[in-house]
């Protein structure tokens, strides 16, 4: 899933669950349950992509996370603190920060971030555009208006 996606679930856990203690942890199980939904990402196709490319889409997907959980707190979760809500969705994409190193930059030492990446590959269930955003987007909207429901 987008780093996007990744941050709007991680605030929908922070708006519904203000215990850290509980959101954290089930915001980090959140990266696997969202990996696991066929989807596109940054990384779809990335052996087909130059590598200035596959940076640059990365980087404005995370970009867009940061401003789309600031939006969501805003407006759609106000009662819930932005700061909380940041530290939620870093824990809901933690499993792509901890990867990025290795990912972006060959990094392999320490070798958590290559065992991270590997670890990763086991869950991800990538989907090619059109369906693989659609389907994203769909899940998404719907977690949101769940949660403003509840």
């Amino acid at each position: 899933m987008t780093a996007t996606g990744h941050a709007v679930i991680g605030v929908v856990i922070a708006a519904s669950i203000p215990n850290p203690i509980i959101s954290i942890p089930l915001a980090v199980a959140s990266h696997v349950a969202a990996d696991l939904f066929p989807h596109w990402d940054p990384g779809t196709n990335r052996d087909k992509k130059p590598h200035d490319r596959f940076f640059a889409e990365g980087f404005g997907d995370v970009l867009l996370s940061f401003i789309m959980t600031l939006l969501l707190v805003v407006f759609v979760f106000p009662n819930t603190n932005l700061l909380y809500a940041y530290i939620v969705v870093l824990a809901a994409q933690s499993f792509d920060w901890l990867s990025a190193p290795y990912v972006f930059l060959k990094i392999t030492k320490p070798p958590i971030f290559f065992w991270f990446y590997r670890l990763q590959k086991t869950f991800d269930n990538r989907l090619d555009k059109p369906w693989g955003v659609i389907g994203q987007i769909v899940v998404l909207i719907f977690l949101v208006l769940f949660a403003k429901l509840i």
